[in-house]
């Protein structure tokens, strides 16, 4: 991800979390700590964490060494500030060194990759985060799905928009999206960018993860779909993430 692109969340953090309250609470935050499984005592990294959120959740299940970066300083003021609010013993950093390469048992990757604006860009950013584990050691990330619904409507009970730059042709490789915040009369936008299931495991690969498999996210607290409340049945159907995870080869 380029500072640039980073930049665009400086002013949203307390609006980014607020947005995606619902969607992390039922569905997205359950199925990636599902994912993760138990993390007592491991050195987990989380590449490009935000405010903070999952940093949070993993300290308090028993992480060991708890490492959150984020190129925007905006998202990382507010990540220190709630960790030490919390007493919660969290490095949070903007800027990568060699002295983290292969430390880490674990790297989070939630958001990340669709801010990369290039196929280049794509395979430095699946580099660094692949370069951070140990062998041996597991990556999960999420991009945005690659079939996502292309309707900028859909989501809108969700808190947000994807507005595809070209609305023909809105799975386009490397084509620009607008995620734009529409909750309670908040408004705010950043850019991401679309990337194929072809190019996301091309990257993840050359990068020297294997074993990657993919899990659609779910709502975990319930046994099926039409156990789960009626206003998360459409994002369900259509999530507009979805989990990668792999090993880095040893």
């Amino acid at each position: 991800m380029s500072k640039d692109s980073a930049a665009q969340f400086n002013e949203y953090a307390s609006l980014y979390d607020d947005v995606t309250g619902l969607l992390s609470k039922d569905i997205v935050v359950p199925s990636v700590l599902r994912t993760i499984g138990e993390v007592e005592g491991l050195s987990i990294f989380d590449f490009g964490c935000g405010t903070g959120v999952y940093c949070r959740f993993l300290k308090e299940r028993g992480a060991g060494r708890v490492v959150g970066y984020d190129l925007a300083e905006g998202m990382v003021n507010f990540a220190r500030r709630r960790a030490e609010k919390d007493a919660l013993n969290i490095t949070f950093i903007s800027q990568l060194g060699p002295d983290l390469s292969g430390q880490f048992d674990l790297v989070l990757a939630v958001y990340v990759m669709p801010y990369a604006t290039s196929e280049n860009e794509l395979q430095a950013m699946c580099a660094d985060m692949v370069g951070l584990l140990r062998p041996g050691g597991r990556l999960v990330t999420l991009p945005i799905h690659p079939s996502y619904d292309p309707r900028p409507s859909y989501y809108e009970p969700y808190g947000f928009r994807l507005i595809a730059e070209n609305l023909e042709t809105p799975h386009t490789n490397g084509g620009r999206v607008k995620l734009q915040f529409c909750k309670n009369g908040e408004q705010g936008a950043v850019f991401a960018w679309y990337w194929s299931a072809a190019s996301l495991e091309r990257a993840l690969g050359q990068a020297g993860l294997q074993s990657l498999t993919w899990r659609n996210l779910a709502a975990p607290a319930y046994a099926t779909l039409d156990k789960a409340p009626k206003e998360l049945h459409a994002y369900l159907q259509k999530p507009h993430s979805i989990i990668i995870q792999g090993v880095r080869a040893g």
